[in-house]
């Protein structure tokens, strides 16, 4: 690929460090700092008049944590549970305050590390999501990886949607 194609004047989290994950066959990652821990998939608590890519709740050690399948934020199709489904604990900032969410994946893969020179630019087209939810394409090996910029992954009217279902989990279930 030519030098004009690099990653340039774009932010990229300063560890290097990320979480790729597969969604319908394409690695996708998240900054390892924005990740709290990874989880099998409990039995979720459905949550009424809530958006469709929303799964529902889990209480994480007494904390209403929104579950949501990524794969339908994205317009991929829903999220096939199997042994390697799993949930990513996510950070999500919106205005400076950070709320949990968790994130459904068909699996996890590791922590890799992306050197900013194999960091290139979000194509204008040929995405398969919106390409605002992208702050790069990274090259492992022979491989691309989407890194995802999270905080614009969920819009701050989605995060308040999947944050008010608090009054409807039962707090006798407990990760």
């Amino acid at each position: 690929m030519n030098e004009e194609h690099k990653l340039q004047n774009i932010h990229v989290d300063e560890t290097d460090q990320y979480l790729t994950f597969i969604l319908e066959n394409e690695i996708f990652s998240v900054p390892i700092s924005r990740v709290k821990e990874v989880l099998e998939v409990p039995n979720l608590t459905k949550v009424p008049h809530t958006p469709e890519f929303m799964s529902g709740v889990i209480n994480l050690r007494g904390q209403v944590v929104p579950i949501v399948d990524l794969k339908l934020q994205f317009n991929m199709g829903k999220i096939s549970h199997c042994v390697d489904t799993c949930i990513i604990i996510l950070e999500v900032n919106l205005r400076g305050e950070y709320s949990i969410v968790g994130a459904l994946a068909d699996s996890v893969q590791e922590v890799i590390e992306i050197e900013p020179k194999h960091m290139l630019s979000t194509p204008d087209m040929g995405l398969r999501i919106d390409p605002n939810f992208v702050t790069a394409m990274g090259k492992l090996n022979d491989e691309f990886v989407i890194i995802l910029n999270i905080d614009n992954v969920f819009s701050e009217q989605e995060i308040s949607l999947i944050q008010r279902p608090s009054r409807y989990i039962d707090d006798s279930y407990e990760n």
